[in-house]
């Protein structure tokens, strides 16, 4: 193994600092040490790197720009260790809680509704990331993860298990869609082009057969690797493809996308919480928990169709077996 070749630390410390705060004087002021000990550092750092880093302009000593482009460097390593000395400290004192959730999950309904978490536990950081539905394996090291239910996986014994939300899936479109094809009945949905998921197959068929016309075929297909994706497409006009509430609630609530046919809905997948049995339930974590079982719980006004894209009363009652 090589042996590194590092600067002294303290002068690194020193040096990102000055070089931050604009000068040596605010460095001395953050770091509550002397002008004089800042640049004896400074100068040390000089003397490792055999490079200036500070030049004389006025009355100040400002950085160069190859000291700033070093700096940032620096700052970078610093935040890295900064935070994986958060993440490996004892687990009470770091209040962190690391949630892994399905990507369309934490774009769509999670991230949206974080702030109202920090609000009222400003102390807790919470750390996402993200995996696909195609891959429900866990990976890395997580407190506590959100998934879409599938039949009983082995994998899944040391976890405890609580459901967060059943989804109840529509058609959805985007608004500019609507206004070139509108959609007043269903048969007016073999005008437009409908919009698939390789992860969710048979979405569309289940939607058609409620809604009474499962015969009913679309312009075309487009096809898509992963409901995100999808979803994308549809908010961006490709086609007409379907979506959950309450996982697109904020999305129906801004006018980003409408459901033409509300009252035709399917029940779709359920969302779950699982949590390590042997993890440390921290309290943190326990505050998580109880807030995003909270807010999946929580009655969300039903987002109908904006006036312009109404359908008429006899549709929006329509039920299997119309022949619209």
């Amino acid at each position: 193994m090589t042996r590194r070749q590092l600067p002294p630390l303290h002068a690194l410390r020193v040096f990102e600092t000055a070089a931050r705060a604009g000068s040596l004087s605010a460095a001395a002021q953050e770091l509550s040490i002397t002008h004089g000990a800042v640049s004896r550092q400074i100068a040390l750092l000089e003397d490792w790197l055999g490079q200036t880093l500070f030049v004389r302009q006025g009355q100040r000593n400002v950085a160069t720009d190859h000291a700033r482009a070093f700096a940032a460097e620096v700052s970078a390593a610093f935040d890295r260790i900064d935070d994986a000395a958060v993440r490996f400290g004892k687990a009470p004192q770091t209040r962190i809680v690391r949630v892994n959730a399905q990507t369309t999950l934490a774009m769509h309904w999670l991230i949206a509704r974080l702030p109202a978490f920090h609000a009222s536990h400003p102390d807790v950081q919470i750390v996402v990331t993200t995996s696909s539905s195609a891959d429900p394996a866990f990976r890395g090291g997580f407190d506590v993860a959100i998934r879409r239910d599938p039949p009983p996986r082995p994998e899944w014994q040391p976890y405890e298990k609580a459901v967060l939300f059943t989804e109840q899936s529509s058609v959805i479109a985007a608004p500019a869609l609507l206004d070139a094809r509108p959609l007043r009945r269903l048969k007016d949905l073999a005008k437009h082009a409908f919009i698939a998921t390789q992860t969710r197959v048979g979405a569309w068929e289940d939607w058609l057969s409620a809604a009474g016309v499962p015969a009913l075929r679309p312009v075309r297909f487009h096809r898509f690797d992963h409901y995100h994706v999808s979803l994308q497409a549809v908010i961006d006009g490709l086609g007409l493809g379907i979506g959950s509430k309450p996982m697109l609630d904020r999305e129906l609530a801004a006018g980003r996308l409408v459901m033409p046919f509300p009252a035709i809905q399917v029940t779709g997948a359920t969302y779950v919480t699982l949590v390590p049995r042997d993890a440390d339930k921290s309290r943190p974590l326990r505050d998580f928990l109880t807030w995003v079982h909270d807010a999946a719980s929580a009655i969300t006004v039903d987002v109908m169709l904006p006036a312009a894209h109404s359908t008429s009363r006899a549709t929006r009652r329509t039920r299997a077996g119309s022949n619209a």
